[in-house]
């Protein structure tokens, strides 16, 4: 059996996605909240397989909540809100579906309310346009992540420090004084400022916070 709470300010909706899923013998719905804070508390309380989620309501609005729901149900978006925005933050707020009212008939939102239970996913299709721009968008943040950190190793080689002195550096980027430096590496200070005069010459810096940025590659 597949346990949905229903969370939408509209009583009329409610009452018609009670019958729209009142056929079904797999599906029951056990609880219902009218505000988006009612809903994480009555979540936390019945731990429904599935939570039916507007966006437009009082108090709390559903983007708003819909992580603090996605802890404790798979949460299905069901509003009339079809914005690129508020669909990109549903689902990365962790929604597992995403239906527009009127656009869906109520053997559709049956099929979605299974496959959100059984872990899957269900997009309308202009949410699943906006997925895919999500996803892209995703896939070029960690490709230019990758990019800054493998600049940023390419130059840090390329300097040419020992050992010894990426140890120093390491610490000087954390915020360590000389001394700090020298007790953590278990050197004598005057060693490790004869490290810093090395690395400084190799990193062409004047002074630590030069060093600090040219090391780390925010040049």
């Amino acid at each position: 059996m597949i346990d949905v709470m229903i969370v939408d300010d509209n009583p009329i909706v409610r009452m018609a996605l009670r019958g729209y899923l009142a056929g079904a013998e797999d599906v029951t719905v056990v609880g219902e909240a009218t505000d988006g804070r009612t809903a994480v508390t009555t979540a936390q309380r019945l731990r429904p397989d599935v939570t039916l989620l507007d966006h437009r309501m009082p108090i709390a609005d559903g983007l708003s909540v819909v992580s603090q729901l996605a802890e404790h149900s798979r949460v299905l978006v069901l509003t009339s809100d079809a914005a690129d925005e508020l669909i990109a933050g549903m689902l990365r707020g962790g929604a597992r579906g995403y239906l527009v009212h009127g656009e869906f008939e109520p053997a559709e939102l049956l099929r979605a309310v299974r496959a959100v239970a059984a872990g899957q996913g269900w997009l309308s299709p202009r949410s699943a346009s906006v997925t895919i721009s999500v996803l892209r968008e995703q896939a070029a943040r960690e490709r230019e992540g990758a990019d800054r950190a493998e600049n940023a190793r390419a130059m840090r080689e390329g300097f040419g420090l020992t050992r010894r002195e990426e140890d120093v550096m390491t610490l000087l980027c954390a915020g360590h004084s000389n001394a700090a430096i020298a007790r953590r590496l278990l050197l004598t200070e005057k060693t490790v400022k004869n490290h810093l005069a090395h690395i400084f010459a190799k990193l062409h810096a004047r002074n630590r916070t030069e060093a600090v940025v040219r090391w780390t590659g925010r040049q």
